[in-house]
């Protein structure tokens, strides 16, 4: 495809061309007139020389016979020029001989049309042309001294004749020159041009691409050969390339952004239908134990019936306090900071998980090639291994063993809270810390001793505010979660840096 530029429509190619092609015209022209001009001021330079020089030999001929002013007998003398015209004039300017001389031929008289033409030439030594009847062109001049004037002049046939054929010449030659000129221009101007070409070509390509819509991935670039910055065309290609990945790049960064909306607002929608399902529960056990109470029905007894409200109200300000906690951190808001010793926190942790579920085997292991001190919020870093032992004390049978580990080195604090039981069902992993996903997919009211799905979220969302991450790895027989937090370095290192505890 040739490139097109100006409102013309014309390739840049044909008018590369054009404008080529009326420089090298110009300018061979401009060669020819300047040679033609000068050649025919040369050729007549010398003409009028020679013109001048036959003048005065036949003035000084017809010096020799002042009295006889029609006398050309000096034309008989040898060494005259072929062609060569002379005239004796009166005072007055009129011609009163004149003859010619010929090639190897006695001079011959003119006759009267010929003279007439030669009429009205002062003897100034000026120079005239004038075209005489039979004879052709001639350059002419009057020469007069002690009362003699004549008049000479040589044909200009053969300057003319030079002249012309010059010329001739000189239009064949720039002619041919043009020619091969324009072939040559022509093929490489067709040579450069041709990346160009490929340049246009790729651009209305993309240009074709639907980048209004849909995934704009693999838009077609220029080709290396084509970016080559040591070219005018190789610079506009290098520039497309440039243009069209940031292009690519924004559309990308667009459809990334546009993505984000859609799975926030779809995660806002299913937030607010989980958290409505889960409020309305606790809501109306209390409305049902309250509307019971005001009847003063003997079904209930008021004790049990407070004990109701009060496990629901409970239950009610957990979840309200779940919410608000993760609310405060999706806004950003800023944790309160301190060192806090990660041993120490899990070691209390595993007792609390201890004593709230016996019937499981706790373990506390600890392996510390560095302090395990951390900068963050003490009570927020213990609910989320709260928050982990709690999902591995009520979502494995009795006799479990769990173990909580602590491990320090290479500047990142880890703990790992591992089980031996049934593991997570597959189909739940890539959920597993999204907000209210618990194993029981209908969202109904659960049982005794399960939580409402905003544990795991809870402990992400607090992992993250303290530039950590959280990551889980279940099969069935093996599920342990990672938690890696930076450290506050440069902290004298225990001797015990190694030890196992059994709760």
């Amino acid at each position: 495809m040739s490139p097109r530029t100006g409102r013309g429509g014309g390739s840049l190619r044909t008018r590369l061309l054009l404008f080529i092609g009326a420089t090298l015209v110009a300018v061979c022209a401009a060669m020819a007139l300047t040679t033609v001009c000068a050649q025919r001021a040369y050729l007549l330079g010398n003409l009028d020389d020679r013109v001048a020089d036959a003048a005065e030999r036949s003035l000084g001929g017809a010096s020799l016979h002042p009295d006889l002013p029609g006398d050309l007998t000096f034309l008989h003398e040898s060494g005259h020029p072929a062609g060569l015209l002379a005239a004796r004039l009166a005072a007055d300017g009129t011609v009163l001989a004149a003859a010619t001389v010929g090639q190897n031929t006695p001079p011959r008289h003119l006759t009267a049309p010929q003279t007439s033409a030669l009429a009205g030439i002062e003897p100034d030594g000026s120079l005239h042309t004038r075209t005489v009847p039979g004879l052709g062109t001639y350059r002419l001049t009057a020469r007069g001294t002690d009362g003699v004037r004549v008049l000479a002049g040589l044909p200009m046939d053969d300057v003319q004749d030079m002249i012309s054929g010059l010329v001739a010449v000189e239009t064949a030659v720039a002619a041919a020159g043009l020619t091969v000129a324009g072939c040559a221009c022509a093929v490489v101007i067709r040579r450069q041009l041709r990346p160009l070409g490929r340049v246009a070509a790729t651009a209305v390509e993309v240009s074709r691409a639907p980048l209004c819509h849909g995934e704009v991935t693999g838009l077609t670039r220029v080709a290396e050969r084509d970016t080559d910055p040591g070219s005018e065309a190789g610079q506009v290609g290098a520039a497309l390339n440039r243009m069209i990945d940031h292009v690519e790049s924004s559309l990308a960064a667009r459809q990334r952004s546009e993505e984000r909306v859609r799975r926030s607002e779809d995660r806002m929608r299913r937030f607010l239908a989980d958290a409505s399902h889960e409020l309305r529960t606790p809501l109306a056990s209390i409305a049902g134990y309250a509307e019971l109470m005001n009847r003063g029905t003997d079904r209930i007894e008021p004790a049990l019936a407070w004990r109701r409200v009060s496990a629901e109200s409970t239950r009610m300000t957990g979840l309200v306090e779940d919410l608000l906690l993760l609310a405060r951190l999706d806004e950003g808001r800023p944790l309160h900071s301190a060192e806090v010793d990660l041993a120490a926190l899990v070691a209390e942790a595993v007792w609390d998980a201890r004593a709230a579920g016996g019937d499981h085997d706790w373990q506390l292991e600890l392996r510390l090639d560095a302090p395990s001190l951390v900068l963050g919020d003490e009570a927020r870093l213990h609910q989320v291994v709260a928050n982990l032992l709690a999902n591995a004390r009520v979502h494995t049978p009795a006799g479990t063993r769990v173990v909580a580990l602590v491990e320090a080195g290479d500047g990142l604090g880890t703990i790992r809270v591992r089980d031996d039981g049934p593991g997570i069902p597959p189909d739940l992993l890539p959920t597993v810390f999204e907000r209210f996903t618990r194993a029981d997919a209908s969202r109904a009211r659960a049982t005794e001793g399960t939580g409402s799905g905003l544990g795991l979220a809870i402990a992400a969302a607090i992992t993250a505010a303290h530039g950590g991450r959280i990551d889980v790895h279940s099969e069935p027989g093996r599920t342990e979660f990672t938690i890696e937090l930076p450290t506050v370095e440069d902290v004298v290192v225990p001797d015990d840096s190694c030890r196992v505890l059994h709760p």
